[in-house]
């Protein structure tokens, strides 16, 4: 699946086909509540809408998914936007298609493209964020060392998240959580086991996606 993303700013977009208008509502949410409340803020938005269709997912792992067809045939809207929530990696995240019917049946097909078409549209005007897992480690070691460790740890790609300077210089490292125990045997190497190293904790960080 590979790391998580999540909505972090809003979007909203429109799309016309056969004289029906479909209108894009991007969030962030938690849980099945705050999912709720935005689907309810949408409807009365949109109070003289036919349709209001949605989808959303939450949980540390994308777990928790939910859709609804609002009235159109069975899976002709709800399931097409959750296929694209589901493309982009999303979790904690919902997305509203309203549509204001135009008179032209545009059949089950053209629904489901016509959704999905929206719901992509919707999160290009959103802001996507990366959920990345990194194992925090505290890297003690004496200043002599400090330029030696700087370039390795840049020629890894790996983060200094804070630097402290005392009797010893302390970095605060992240690393990818299956690498680090390669990242640390490296480490303890190329400073001769004069580097302290301690886990900290693991958390998720935020990076801007790139879509």
């Amino acid at each position: 699946m590979g790391n998580l993303c999540t909505i972090r700013r809003s979007g909203t977009a429109e799309y016309d086909v056969k004289r029906s208008r479909f209108i894009a509502n991007t969030a962030h949410i938690e849980n099945e509540s705050e999912a709720k409340a935005f689907v309810a803020k949408i409807k009365k938005k949109y109070y003289d809408a036919r349709h209001t269709a949605y989808a959303w997912i939450s949980g540390e792992r994308g777990e928790v998914q939910k859709s609804s067809d609002d009235g159109e045939p069975g899976g002709s809207a709800g399931a097409p936007i959750l296929d694209v929530m589901q493309h982009m990696n999303l979790t904690n995240s919902i997305i509203t298609v309203t549509r204001y019917f135009g008179g032209i049946k545009l059949g089950t097909g053209g629904l489901v493209r016509a959704y999905g078409h929206t719901a992509s549209m919707g999160l290009n005007k959103s802001l996507i964020v990366e959920r990345r897992l990194v194992a925090r480690h505290a890297v003690t070691l004496p200043y002599t060392l400090l330029g030696t460790v700087e370039n390795y740890l840049r020629a890894e790609s790996l983060n200094i998240e804070d630097t402290s300077y005392s009797a010893d210089v302390c970095l605060i490292i992240q690393t990818n959580p299956d690498e680090s125990a390669a990242m640390l045997q490296e480490l303890a190497d190329l400073t001769a086991g004069r580097a302290q190293i301690k886990k900290l904790d693991e958390q998720y960080i935020e990076l801007q996606h790139q879509q």
